[in-house]
Formats: structure tokens, sequence, C-alpha cells
């Protein structure tokens, strides 16, 4: 690590790193060091070059992005009294809240604080004992900061490969998470950083991007946050009221998607999060659903354009011949299996 560069890593939804690796890959100042998973989240470690910190921060596919405080690895891997102290280097953590000041607010000498601990297997200690030691150290070290929840200051501690622990400072909060909300939530809404995950394998604008089953609008937003100029249909007016409420800058019409009224070749790309789970219902068999619905948005996305879906799978029985496997990306939504399939159209 260079000595202007900065240790940071970033959580996002299980399955995503390789999008999100892709998306740091791309930025310049920013290389990523590391990957892993903590039991919970997809973790990718990185290094971010002076001037380039808010790049990661920018990023529409990531939950949160913190600043390392500190590693430790097999040789503490045993010990949490060990692991909070290979973890939390001073020299670190002063540089960390300078990073966290200029981001939120100036610190002061007293702060509140807790710490959020998430370990791979139990078997040598438990989380709380970790939680409760690095607490513990925290406090010995900053003799004025008091433990509270909600607290100013959130340190997280992640076992993010086995005997491997990384430790950060959030610098994030629940609004990276929403993307700003939503005027009205509906339930089964698609996670914002899957559907910027989504609109980010579609390419790049301009040109209208398609979702024929929008529900409350999470791609249209994400289209528009990109740059494209979103349309969205629903089968379902409530849906569709939700969706224009959501994302005013979107055309959002009551639409079939097995129907729809668009010539050909006149979207540049499609993304969509098809039915499935026990909050939708379709009209009549699921596979003859599905090759109706893939045929439409084959014939209205232009040759060269991308159709990428989420479902759980995809039976090769309902592609169209025309849509050619670019990608798939397999990714869990509180519990349950699916897949980001990206197509090309031909």
């Amino acid at each position: 690590m260079t000595e202007s560069a900065t240790r940071m890593f970033a959580m996002c939804l299980p399955g995503l790193a390789p999008l999100v690796r892709r998306q740091l890959d791309q930025q310049a100042g920013i290389s990523v060091t590391g990957t892993g998973f903590d039991g919970r989240a997809d973790l990718l470690l990185f290094e971010a070059g002076r001037g380039h910190r808010d790049a990661a921060l920018a990023l529409r596919t990531t939950e949160d992005v913190f600043v390392e405080v500190g590693r430790a690895g097999p040789a503490e891997a045993s010990d949490p009294r060990a692991l909070a102290a290979a973890i939390w280097r001073p020299d670190r953590v002063q540089r960390a809240l300078s990073i966290w000041a200029e981001r939120k607010h100036p610190l002061a000498a007293s702060m509140t604080f807790r710490v959020i601990a998430r370990v791979l297997s139990e078997r040598a200690f438990r989380r709380t004992d970790l939680r409760r030691q690095l607490t513990d150290t925290i406090g010995r070290d900053r003799r004025r900061w008091t433990v509270a929840d909600p607290a100013e200051l959130e340190i997280w501690v992640s076992e993010y490969r086995p005997a491997r622990f990384v430790a950060g400072l959030r610098l994030t909060d629940v609004r990276m998470r929403q993307h700003g909300g939503r005027a009205v939530e509906r339930a089964g809404a698609l996670r914002p950083a899957l559907a910027a995950a989504m609109v980010d394998l579609a390419g790049r604008p301009p040109g209208v991007l398609l979702d024929p089953c929008c529900g409350s609008g999470t791609i249209l937003a994400e289209a528009v946050a990109a740059g494209w100029s979103a349309t969205g249909l629903d089968i379902d007016p409530s849906a569709v009221a939700i969706a224009r409420d959501n994302v005013a800058r979107a055309s959002v019409a009551v639409g079939d998607a097995r129907t729809m009224d668009f010539p050909d070749a006149s979207a540049a790309a499609c993304v969509t999060n098809l039915p499935f789970g026990r909050q939708y219902q379709i009209q009549g068999e699921m596979n003859a659903w599905l090759k109706a619905a893939l045929r439409q948005i084959a014939r209205v996305t232009r040759p060269g354009g991308h159709v990428v879906l989420l479902a759980p799978q995809v039976p090769a029985a309902v592609l169209p011949p025309s849509l050619r496997l670019a990608g798939s990306f397999p990714v869990r939504l509180l519990g349950v299996s699916a897949t980001t399939w990206d197509y090309r159209r031909l």
C-alpha cells in the first residue's frame, strides 16, 4: 500500500462480488486486493488512492463501505482478546477517524460507538465474545467514548475467509442501501443494489431501457440514475401507480409482458425481475408464461442489446433462439436463491 492509499472494504449482496469487482476495477486509483464472504454479505477489500475514495462510495451496487482499521489472521483467530488487540491499530484508527470526519461531521472528544461482529464459525468462540473484547479494547483506548445503539460510530469486524478478519469504520448508512428510498414501498420490492447491478449489465445508455414487469419501479429508478430513458409495464394497475410515484421520470403503463404493444427492436435493452416467489402469481403454467414473455422481450430488444433477467432458472425450452447467454450470476435474497441472467440479442 502506498503512503497516500487508503485501505477500505465494501459489502454487497451475496453473489454480487464479481459485478462489484468489475466496477471497482474500472475506477482509476482503486485496486481490489481481496474478496470473501462473512456468512451474510460478500466483501471486497481494496485500496483507494488519494482523491479516489468518493468513486467507491458512489457505487450503487454496494450496500456498505468501510475504511479499514485493522486485520487479523490465523495466529490470532482462536482468541478473541488477541483478535481485538490485532484489529484495533491506533495509527490506522486515527486515519480512519479523519476520513470519517471528512464525510460525516467533525469529531468530538466524547463519541458514541458500537461494535458489530460476524464470524463464519462459533466453534472457537462466539461472535458475542469477539464483540465484547473489541468493545473493551476500544473503551480502553478511547476512554471518553461510550457504547450506544444507535451510535455515531460503527466498527464492524468480519471473518471474510476462514481465520481471516478485517475491521473497519462504517462510512455509509441505510440511505446507501435504499438509494434515497422509495416514495411508496411494496412487498417483495427488489433491493436497489441488485437492480443497479442488473442495469449495469445492460451496458451504456443512451436509449430506451424497458422493464416489462416493473413492480414498484426499482429497476426503472436505477435505469434513470444511469442515464437511460426508462419505460415500464406491469399487469397490476396498483403496481403501475406505485412505480409512477416512485420514478416520475420514467414512462410507466399497465401492460402484459406477453402481449407488449411496442415496435420491433424499439428498446436498447430489457432488464426485469421475472415473477417468482410466494408474493407473485402468474396466469397459467409458468413455462408457457415465460415462453410468451421472452418471445416478446426478444422481439422488442434491438440486435446487440442486452436482456437481463432475475429468476431462479430460465429453462432452455422457453428461450427464443435470438437470445444468447452472455453470463450468469447466482445471488441470494433473504435466503432465497436466484440468478441474474445476462443474454445478448442476436
